[in-house]
């Protein structure tokens, strides 16, 4: 269940652009809030530079979000 965490993320992520992730406002601004990229001159080939040179890093910060959620719900 750990490794569908990533696409639980994209596909809440990127409702309204699935198809075109990068033009979702969300993943603009969290490449934004990571990065420091401007949000607003972002183009499809720097989202997908962003997201190719730090896999490794959002794969674990994904699975870790993964853990939180399953703790919270434990406790709820």
């Amino acid at each position: 269940m750990e490794m569908l965490a990533p696409f639980k993320f994209l596909w809440n992520a990127t409702r309204g652009h699935r198809l075109t992730p990068w033009r979702s406002e969300y993943i603009r601004w969290r490449v934004e809030t990571y990065s420091g990229m401007r949000a607003e001159t972002l183009t499809k080939a720097d989202v997908l530079r962003f997201f190719w040179h730090t896999r490794r890093d959002l794969f674990d910060f994904l699975l870790w979000t993964n853990e939180l959620d399953r703790e919270a719900r434990k406790q709820a």
